[in-house]
């Protein structure tokens, strides 16, 4: 049978070359494997209303596209976004190990061809039949252990769960395996969420993302600035992208693995493990959007969601945690301003207080305010050194003792407050520090800390609290 199935979609495939009229395309393949295939489908209301494909190289690729628009045409889009390798490999009675190759590249080309068209087509319409009947939401899955979890949570309370990855970045120089959006990691949360049986689409946002979170990391280093490319990411670009991913889905609400809280009027609140609390790269979320987001790890501990990974029998339970920018993951940081920002070396003078030159450096947008790493020792003391500025149009760093970081009074821009500033009493300045006991002058644009604080960077991130409860930003001006 299993020969049949397959000599049958070789020799007579479905719609090979076929492209129908609007349709979003994705491919898989090319020069290292020899072998290519493109799938090809529009999307009309909640159905997949017609699919195509082209293929080149061996005879499974072609076979395989072909059970692809066989089992996709005509079906609704969430039943479509369970079909992966298996269900292709299934398709065709089974493949041999040689031949799966073909299953895992018509699944990639699907996926890619399917979360497009969704974006641009879909109008999946929400749960119906009235009370009793579950909402619907989407988990956004990174192929990391929180956002399994997230999902299985979903599940658990009785939620309709749909998935999506977000594809963000790809480079030569990029390692796919180490990076939260690569389409590595595409690949490897699909087969959690089918695993799961839940529907995967794949959101590719690498244009938006590049406009959005990495050209501006590159121009706010040109300047000499410290920028929060997570925190731009979260507040403009990725959050976002995907609540209008969950509008064409149905979807009421938008459910993560972020270890966050929200409190009963809306607001963003510190996660129950402080360790790992992600609400400051959260904090510039609209709070339109953030009513919408569900984070159920905000009460847990980390030991306690891989346990349930683990006793789940998740294969990402013990998956090490991204720690890296994803576009870095794999290159460097002054190598990624080279080669994408042309912030090539460019040697200058390292100066004390006084002006006086007592080093070279790299390049005065390689540095940061408050940074060790990299800084010689104090002339004869063996005293460590610290970045106070940096001038990137002078091309020099000034360095001096730890205790000349030390500030009590920092500029602000930018500055939202959710409600009345007097509540403020409390300000994060880097993104894993405790609060520091603060006060907002709006009308000077300035925080007024209770004590100093060392090494206030310029470009970063000022998160505005009220105990636990993100107040509001503002970001750390340079005056």
């Amino acid at each position: 049978m299993a020969d049949e199935r397959f000599e049958d979609h070789l020799s007579y495939p479905r719609r090979r070359g076929a492209v129908p009229d609007g349709a979003s395309s994705g491919a898989a393949g090319g020069a290292a494997c020899g072998d290519l295939i493109t799938i090809a489908l529009t999307v009309t209301g909640d159905r997949v209303s017609a699919a195509g494909f082209e293929a080149s190289g061996c005879g499974a690729v072609i076979a395989a596209g072909s059970a692809v628009v066989e089992l996709v045409e005509g079906a609704l889009v969430l039943d479509a976004a369970r079909v992966g390798s298996r269900e292709v490999a299934a398709a065709l009675g089974g493949l041999s190990v040689g031949k799966l190759h073909a299953a895992d590249l018509a699944a990639d080309a699907l996926a890619r061809a399917l979360g497009q068209a969704v974006r641009v087509g879909a109008a999946v319409p929400p749960p119906g039949g009235g009370a009793g009947v579950p909402a619907r939401t989407l988990v956004a899955m990174s192929g990391g252990v929180d956002s399994a979890v997230a999902a299985l949570l979903a599940v658990r309370a009785g939620e309709e769960v749909c998935t999506v990855t977000l594809e963000l970045w790809a480079d030569e120089d990029h390692d796919g395996t180490k990076s939260c959006c690569s389409a590595d990691a595409v690949r490897g949360a699909r087969s959690v969420a089918h695993r799961m049986g839940l529907p995967h689409l794949t959101l590719d946002l690498r244009a938006e993302f590049r406009a959005g979170v990495v050209d501006p990391w590159l121009s706010a280093h040109a300047q000499g600035l410290t920028p929060n490319p997570c925190v731009r990411c979260n507040g403009h670009v990725r959050l976002d992208a995907m609540l209008n991913y969950a509008d064409r889905l149905g979807c009421a609400t938008l459910t993560t693995g972020h270890y966050a809280r929200t409190t009963a009027d809306g607001l963003l609140r510190v996660a129950a493990d402080v360790a790992k609390d992600q609400s400051y790269m959260l904090s510039r979320l609209e709070l339109d959007s953030l009513a919408r987001l569900r984070f159920p790890l905000g009460e847990l501990e980390k030991p306690a969601v891989r346990a349930l990974a683990a006793e789940a029998e998740l294969p990402v339970a013990t998956k090490p945690d991204s720690q890296d920018l994803c576009f870095l993951a794999g290159t460097g940081r002054e190598a990624f301003l080279a080669r994408h920002g042309g912030l090539r070396e460019r040697p200058g003078d390292i100066v004390d207080r006084t002006g006086a030159v007592v080093g070279r450096h790299r390049g005065a947008h390689a540095y940061t305010v408050g940074q060790r790493r990299g800084v010689l020792t104090a002339g004869g003391t063996g005293d460590p050194l610290y970045v106070l500025r940096t001038d990137v149009r002078a091309n020099t760093v000034t360095v001096g003792p730890r205790e000349a970081l030390d500030v009590r009074r920092v500029p602000v821009e930018d500055i939202v407050v959710h409600g009345d500033a007097a509540r403020i009493g409390s300000a994060r300045l880097r993104s894993h520090s405790a609060p520091v006991d603060a006060r907002l002058e709006p009308e000077t644009g300035e925080l007024v800390l209770a004590g100093s604080f060392a090494g206030a960077a310029p470009g970063q991130l000022a998160v505005l609290m009220d105990g636990d409860v993100v107040a509001g930003h503002a970001t750390i001006a340079r005056r």
